[in-house]
């Protein structure tokens, strides 16, 4: 019998800021087709990802978790989902009598963006009573550093794109990470004839097709920014009626950006003069100038620092007052909701928040981690894999073998960290269940509604979270609503369209691409004197401000290269990666073929390389072994591996972040995945 397709509407559930606009061949009710990009959504215009275009690999993988699972004597066997929720609640329910609540950390990241099924884990703590959790693998750093100038988390319309006459990608790879952007960035090369600069450390697959790339040295993008802001004020590049009106901008910030000059810049930069100064005047002399802000650059020590130096630029030039001019780092602060029954907002909560990027250090009893309470005996892991995710991996790994910790892991696969697992439990995909989606990288509120039956035995997070409640007598009203149900009281309480509204109409758009004023700020900042500030108050945004600079800088706090490890580690991710999802699709895999090293030639010289020899990068963390890679997009001194590989792909079977300090950064956390200093050396066994 013959398969008739349909296309249903959904929404991409991972951590992307395009939070694409899907259009999904549902066959029948329990199989997909092809994924297709939404031509009617005014952001992702039909444009996905090779590898979500690939969606039905993953769905319907051989591979996929389907059963409920106990390990025995060191083996997983099958068991009942009645069976895993008793066995899981009788420990949960004596370790909270004989230690307290906190003893039991629900952890969980971005494995799913829908704010239901990422998001209940949250009502579940307040209630229960555990440690919760100090979100920090992505975005801690880069908020701090945006929001110090801007005050809010919000930017330019990348709508409005295609009437930029420059677009400046800064620490960001588009092609790889966020193809949507490369699509509006076509646009404005055929509206406007725009010029591309692309800011990153390494010849990416976006800069190759930049007018200009700028290959700065790891960490040193604030130098950059206070160069390019020194000449732009020197040459009368500035808006100087701008800086008068709308930001903080005075004498003694003028004084400070007259020291950060292009020749001091370059000795920190390892850019020329003549680069920054080019650059400079460029951007200077262009007004419809549109900067999309990555996050790569701001995963660092003085990340936030980073940051903030480069949002500075369009409130120097200007841009902000223009059609296709500004910056956009990310919109989170337009979605004006109330999560109240998905997080548990109304339950009072006094329970410790432990750093989600010190897992290693809190399961391995750090006192600083454990802020004087117990020491983790449970962990509750959703859709996420801290064994290869988070950083220093040793020590996340001997936390998680340890005897006396009891773990729980609701995954759709069997990852690295569900390996180390007591209960493994099925989890659905995002077309087996409803949710619902802001998103980063545009302005629209999406939902995903359930499109296929989930295969097995597979329940989504709130139905687990629910199973949970019931044994464990919890008893706020988010427990007892379905999904729909959350869902429908979030926007009835938000004074927005329901459920059906918005699957009828393909979404709500929170800020229309007319609201220009609000997108570029015109009726001022989110700052309390509505002014942009070059002179942050760092406490507004986090907590350790110490030794923070009180202008954009270059805050020489990173990992430097010394003798011992003279060479600097960046870790960017794979294209066809998104941290370790799809690394288990066979598609994905093949166009990776393995993890590799990226080393100039000049250091492969120095240090007695060939390309495709195995070689061993290592530091006070701890060492890990792939294959070397001769590559001349790369500076000398610096190597790049893309990844997030499982740990089993590498040589000894130890992932890249193994060399990864979990030191946060400041003002308020922030995992410093790019901010590493290393030595290298042909292979050597362990």
């Amino acid at each position: 019998m013959s398969t008739v397709s349909k296309r249903r509407r959904s929404v991409c559930p991972h951590d992307c800021p395009s939070t694409c606009a899907l259009d999904v061949e549902v066959l029948d009710a329990k199989t997909i087709g092809k994924v297709y990009g939404a031509k009617d959504h005014s952001y992702t215009q039909g444009v996905i990802c090779a590898k979500v275009s690939r969606y039905a690999e993953r769905v319907h993988h051989p591979d996929r978790l389907m059963h409920p699972l106990v390990r025995k004597a060191g083996n997983f066997e099958r068991i009942s989902w009645d069976e895993a929720l008793d066995t899981v609640c009788e420990k949960f329910s004596s370790i909270k009598s004989r230690s307290g609540g906190e003893a039991i950390w629900p952890f969980h990241y971005a494995g799913t963006m829908g704010l239901v099924q990422r998001d209940g884990l949250e009502r579940f703590r307040r209630e229960y009573g555990t440690s919760r959790q100090h979100s920090t693998f992505c975005v801690a750093l880069s908020d701090a550093g945006f929001k110090a100038g801007t005050g809010m988390k919000s930017g330019s319309d990348v709508r409005l794109m295609h009437k930029s006459e420059l677009v400046v990608v800064w620490g960001g790879n588009p092609v790889s990470t966020q193809v949507n952007v490369m699509h509006h960035i076509s646009q404005a090369r055929r509206n406007t004839n725009a010029k591309l600069v692309v800011i990153d450390p390494y010849r990416t697959k976006t800069a190759d097709k930049a007018d200009l790339h700028l290959m700065l040295k790891p960490g040193t993008d604030g130098a950059l920014a206070c160069a390019v802001m020194h000449v732009m004020l020197e040459e009368g590049l500035a808006d100087d009626t701008y800086l008068a009106s709308r930001t903080d901008m005075n004498g003694d910030v003028r004084a400070h950006f007259k020291q950060r000059t292009p020749q001091w810049a370059a000795q920190i930069t390892g850019l020329s003069i003549d680069q920054i100064v080019q650059f400079a005047r460029l951007y200077g002399n262009t007004k419809k100038s549109f900067i999309r802000i990555g996050y790569g650059f701001s995963r660092s020590r003085n990340g936030a620092v980073n940051m903030h130096a480069v949002s500075c630029l369009p409130a120097v030039s200007g841009a902000w007052q223009f059609e296709g001019g500004g910056a956009l780092y990310g919109n989170s602060e337009i979605y004006t909701l109330d999560k109240t029954q998905i997080e548990g907002l109304d339950i009072a909560s006094n329970t410790r928040i432990i750093d989600q990027s010190r897992i290693g250090e809190a399961l391995l009893g750090n006192p600083i981690d454990l802020q004087g309470g117990p020491a983790i005996e449970a962990l509750l892991v959703q859709n996420t894999n801290p064994a290869v995710v988070a950083p220093d991996t040793l020590k996340v790994l001997k936390g998680l073998a340890r005897d006396d910790l009891f773990t729980v892991v609701h995954e759709q696969f069997m990852t690295e960290t569900a390996q180390t697992a007591d209960i493994v439990l099925p989890a659905t995909m995002f077309l087996e269940h409803n949710d619902i989606y802001t998103a980063g990288g545009h302005t629209h509120l999406q939902v995903g509604p359930k499109l296929i039956d989930a295969p097995g035995e597979c329940r989504s997070n709130h139905q687990l979270l629910q199973s949970l409640a019931q044994r464990l007598g919890l008893e706020h009203e988010g427990f007892k609503r379905d999904e729909r149900q959350l869902i429908d009281s979030m926007l009835e309480a938000s004074h927005l369209p329901d459920f059906d509204a918005l699957v009828a109409s393909g979404g709500h758009d929170c800020r229309p691409v007319e609201q220009l004023d609000v997108a570029n700020f015109r009726h001022g900042f989110g700052t309390p004197d509505k002014r942009f500030h070059f002179k942050p108050d760092w406490s507004s945004v986090g907590p350790n401000t110490q030794g923070m600079p009180s202008y954009p800088d270059h805050w020489d706090v990173i990992d430097n290269t010394s003798e011992a490890y003279p060479l600097r580690l960046v870790a960017a991710p794979a294209r066809q990666f998104l941290n370790t999802s799809f690394t288990e699709m066979a598609s994905s895999r093949r166009m990776e073929k393995e993890p590799k090293a990226l080393i100039h030639p000049q250091d492969m010289k120095a240090y007695g390389l060939a390309d495709g020899q195995a070689v061993t990068l290592g530091n006070e963390q701890g060492r890990v072994s792939l294959k070397a890679m001769r590559f001349d997009g790369v500076r000398p001194g610096t190597v790049v591996v893309e990844s997030l590989w499982p740990n089993a792909d590498f040589i000894d079977g130890i992932g890249i972040n193994a060399l990864i300090s979990s030191s946060p950064g400041q003002p308020n956390g922030g995992a410093v995945f790019h901010d590493t200093a290393i030595w290298v050396q042909p292979y050597c066994k362990p």
